[in-house]
């Protein structure tokens, strides 16, 4: 699971004050060694792999004591200090997750320029950051927030998103993967015949994966970047009706159960359709084979992944790219430290024990060394007909009253209960959009 609960509003103004407040690299213990204050979100793979990464830069660097604070609401256990003026010195979270932490900081333009990161040897090796990052991976929304040339999140972990669903029971059934959206609701009218739900997901917020990639598949990059970056009326757009009307007919064929555990504690019940063979597709990341590593199944279940079905026969599908994030807060105290410490995530020693974990980081040549599950899921890489879509909507200033996010994707819940409509979406995401275009400007 990636998100958790609201943010207070208050923090957004404490930022704003403390920004720059740091009183730059120094001793936080007695004992002469510099205490560096790491926190981590508990996602899908786990805290085991942070305590060890941190034992072994510890073995490496006797100098700094590392203090890891890890949570599966890391953002409740870090506003508090964060309003009182302490600072966590480095942070993994990502964006996305409905508390809103690193969007707002962004917005607050409270994180360090970690430019300069890209060119630093990882501790221990004779190869920049920046040589050991897989192409493509920095330079977009995500790691450069305001369209400039300077890097403010570096990816921590990447994963392929979009339809996970029972191998074994396609295979059992006799039915193909569809390839095109025809052949996903014709599957889905056949399924129903057996009372198997087409969809499910475990939260609305897991739409993101499905909305970023489904923008591309049907407008190309382009059509997908106008979206993200509110372009004038984009979603009065033909393409942006177009996504509405495969999305609205997608949730017609939703679980019944989906909007009623599509929540911070049932969100697992959702996923638990898919193991159960109560749903055929849900849009997930890989996390989701540790998350639900313990979790009962259907006799041969096993996991697969899928892009979203072509728009047109043969056209080209995106697969959107999840990305946890590492970043500086501007406030922090050991920005040196804090530096050299991201530096060393990177490295071939830290490599291997996220691996373990199933946290698959974007460097070269990382990709060829998995095996099993993990294995078959980043092939859709090599796939010539499908490519990565990393990012999501530009940073603007804040506007009172309006996300995004929300409208986009939390209105799926409405849409499926009949208490919105098609066209109401569709006006709400507009004016919302026009809003934010009106703050970037």
């Amino acid at each position: 699971m990636r998100r958790s609960l609201v943010l207070a509003g208050a923090a957004v103004t404490v930022l704003s004050l403390l920004t720059g407040c740091s009183a730059g690299d120094g001793s936080g213990t007695d004992s002469g060694k510099t205490t560096l204050e790491v926190a981590a979100l508990e996602g899908g793979y786990g805290r085991d792999m942070y305590t060890q990464v941190i034992k072994a830069y510890e073995t490496a660097h006797p100098d700094i004591d590392v203090q890891l604070k890890i949570s599966k609401s890391i953002e409740d256990e870090i506003t508090p200090n964060m309003k009182a003026g302490r600072y966590p010195d480095v942070v993994v979270l990502g964006q996305g997750r409905k508390a809103g932490l690193t969007e707002t900081l962004i917005k607050d333009k409270a994180l360090d320029d970690l430019t300069p990161v890209l060119k630093e040897k990882v501790p221990g090796e004779s190869k920049t950051v920046g040589d050991k990052l897989t192409e493509g991976i920095v330079g977009n929304l995500n790691t450069n927030p305001y369209g400039t040339d300077k890097t403010y999140l570096l990816p921590m972990y990447y994963a392929p998103t979009g339809l996970f669903y029972n191998k074994g029971l396609l295979e059992e059934k006799g039915w193909k993967v569809p390839a095109t959206w025809d052949e996903m609701f014709a599957l889905g009218d056949t399924a129903k015949k057996q009372g198997i739900p087409l969809f499910t997901y475990p939260t609305a917020g897991y739409l993101d994966s499905y909305f970023f990639a489904l923008l591309a598949d049907i407008g190309g990059e382009q059509f997908y970047t106008d979206v993200m970056t509110y372009k004038k009326d984009v979603w009065k757009s033909a393409n942006a009706r177009k996504a509405l009307d495969l999305t609205t007919r997608l949730l017609g064929y939703a679980a019944p159960t989906t909007v009623g555990y599509a929540n911070e504690q049932d969100f697992t019940k959702n996923q638990q359709l898919l193991l159960d063979n109560k749903a055929l597709f849900m849009p997930n990341g890989t996390w989701i084979v540790g998350e639900m590593a313990d979790a009962p199944r259907a006799k041969g279940f096993q996991w697969a992944l899928t892009p979203l079905p072509a728009v047109t026969a043969g056209g080209k599908r995106y697969i959107t790219t999840s990305v946890e994030s590492v970043w500086i807060p501007t406030a922090a105290q050991h920005k040196d430290a804090a530096k050299d410490f991201i530096a060393y995530l990177y490295s071939d020693e830290a490599a291997k024990i996220f691996a373990k974990s199933n946290a698959i980081q974007p460097t070269e040549g990382i990709a060829s060394s998995l095996t099993g599950e993990n294995a078959a899921f980043y092939q859709v890489y090599e796939d010539p007909d499908v490519s990565a879509l990393v990012g999501g909507f530009a940073s603007t200033a804040p506007v009172e009253g309006v996300d995004i996010k929300a409208t986009l994707f939390d209105t799926a819940n409405s849409i499926i209960s009949g208490d919105t409509t098609e066209d109401k979406w569709q006006s709400a995401l507009n004016e919302a959009s026009e809003k934010l275009r009106e703050a970037g400007d």
